[in-house]
């Protein structure tokens, strides 16, 4: 409880105890005590799969600490790009290393477009089906669309696989 303490000028004051003197606070204390014990105490009975995990993710993060940060900025954003613009991998490349564009270094560039696993059929082929609904494209202009140094710079052979499923 609070106690009342009168001050030399007749004034009344609520001193508070501390809180570690407090109920509250020794409930909270159990409480995380017991949740801590309860989680530590469990044992994995597939030791072997999550040391495999572990091994597995000290792999990663030791090839993650390797790769200088340009390069893996420079590998988000051609993912970025690659899943929201489906761009090709020669457009990919000139965008990361364009004075215009993000400016990365031609290594991490490379590094990015080389690392970025991304399906370029696919971005050809969602490329396309865009030029199709957004413009009224006639496939042979897409295909050159596609295909243009001043278009999306896809190979023809990303552009023949876009054609040939435009309309699955």
């Amino acid at each position: 409880m609070a106690k009342k303490i009168k001050d030399e000028s007749g004034n009344t004051y609520v001193q508070k105890k501390p809180f570690y003197k407090r109920v509250w606070f020794w409930i909270l204390v159990v409480i995380v005590v017991a949740v801590g014990a309860s989680m530590g105490g469990k044992k994995d009975d597939g030791s072997k799969d999550s040391s495999s995990k572990a091994s597995t993710s000290q792999t990663a993060s030791s090839k993650k600490s390797n790769v200088p940060a340009e390069y893996t900025s420079a590998l988000n954003k051609a993912k970025t790009y690659s899943n929201t613009m489906h761009m090709s991998k020669k457009g990919l490349y000139e965008q990361l290393t364009s004075d215009a564009g993000e400016k990365f270094s031609a290594e991490a560039a490379q590094y990015a477009v080389d690392n970025v696993n991304a399906d370029w059929n696919a971005n050809a082929l969602q490329k396309a089906k865009d030029y199709q609904s957004q413009q009224s494209m006639s496939p042979e202009a897409i295909r050159e669309q596609l295909t243009s140094d001043a278009g999306e710079k896809f190979t023809p052979d990303e552009a023949n696989y876009a054609i040939q499923h435009l309309n699955d």
